[in-house]
């Protein structure tokens, strides 16, 4: 059976105290910074921190769960932020985010990016319908072939979707470094807007061929994995390594975060990063890394150096 948390649900929640606070519409929520956005189709902007939810928001039905992941959403929001990236491969997830936007309201700013794949059984069209109905949404703004599972019939299905205008963009994922060669084949032949891949300080591989494409071709890039599936950020703080200060001088940065991530949307090519995490204090700092001072070419090249050192 499904987990779906539909509003009788809530209320039913709300009535036995399992709702710990109900949380403010999001017409009040205000930010004092703004958060830097890149085109992408038709001169569009997004942010480019977005927010992720691979394994952070697989918590099934627990109620102090929900509302933990709850608050994370509404930080986002109180900060501007757009695109929110998920997959009926992250078990509970869509259910979470869909419990989530119950509470806080749909806000303007949502940018809705889900995925297909074969392995969840149905058709692509099933397939979103079902997703929509555990986000409790009427519209995606963006479906991707999950790691390129099938993607000739997927991407055929999606594309007829797209001009029916039952959802508003169509892309492709890769992670880790896989099947870049038939990623490349896809962004070269075919009409995508999205393409999400793999991309951080330590695994560039994409800037060789993938980035420089998609600049040609117009093809907006997601960057998932930019902690290297938190090991890369954790390993940094744990051992205790310290900023550069020429990276305080040159780009204010104040954290590993504001390291890694403006490392990441500072290339010409990305569009969005996404950052997953199950704390409000380290949502706000991914945040934070899409404000302020970028770093320059030179400078990003001094950061490759230095990470490579340690």
């Amino acid at each position: 059976m499904k987990n779906r948390f539909t509003r009788r649900h809530s209320l039913k929640m709300l009535g036995t105290g399992l709702i710990v606070t109900l949380l403010p519409p999001i017409s009040s929520f205000a930010a004092s910074e703004k958060l830097l956005r890149k085109p992408y189709s038709d001169n569009k902007t997004l942010p480019v921190i977005g927010l992720g939810t691979w394994q952070t928001f697989n918590v099934g039905s627990d109620p102090k769960l929900l509302d933990v992941r709850t608050e994370v959403v509404k930080a986002f929001f109180e900060l501007n932020g757009g695109l929110i990236d998920s997959s009926p491969m992250y078990g509970s997830a869509p259910d979470v985010m869909g419990y989530a936007l119950e509470q806080l309201g749909v806000p303007d700013s949502l940018f809705s990016a889900e995925k297909v794949w074969s392995p969840a059984g149905g058709s692509a069209r099933e397939q979103v319908a079902n997703l929509l109905d555990r986000w409790n949404l009427e519209q995606f703004d963006l479906v991707q072939v999950h790691n390129l599972t099938d993607w000739r019939e997927h991407l055929a299905a999606l594309r007829e979707m797209k001009q029916a205008g039952l959802i508003r963009h169509i892309g492709i994922t890769t992670s880790h470094g896989r099947r870049h060669s038939e990623f490349e084949q896809i962004m070269a032949s075919e009409e995508i807007d999205f393409a999400q891949l793999t991309y951080n300080i330590r695994h560039r591989e994409v800037e060789k061929r993938l980035l420089p494409l998609a600049q040609e071709r117009g093809i907006a890039v997601i960057a998932n994995r930019p902690y290297d599936g938190g090991s890369l950020i954790k390993g940094l703080k744990r051992r205790n390594e310290p900023l550069p200060e020429w990276a305080v001088e040159e780009f204010a940065c104040t954290s590993w975060a504001d390291f890694l991530l403006k490392f990441i949307v500072s290339h010409p090519a990305l569009t969005c990063a996404i950052p997953a995490t199950t704390q409000v204090a380290h949502l706000r700092e991914n945040m934070r890394a899409g404000m302020g001072a970028m770093p320059s070419a030179n400078t990003r090249q001094k950061m490759v150096k230095y990470i490579e050192s340690l």
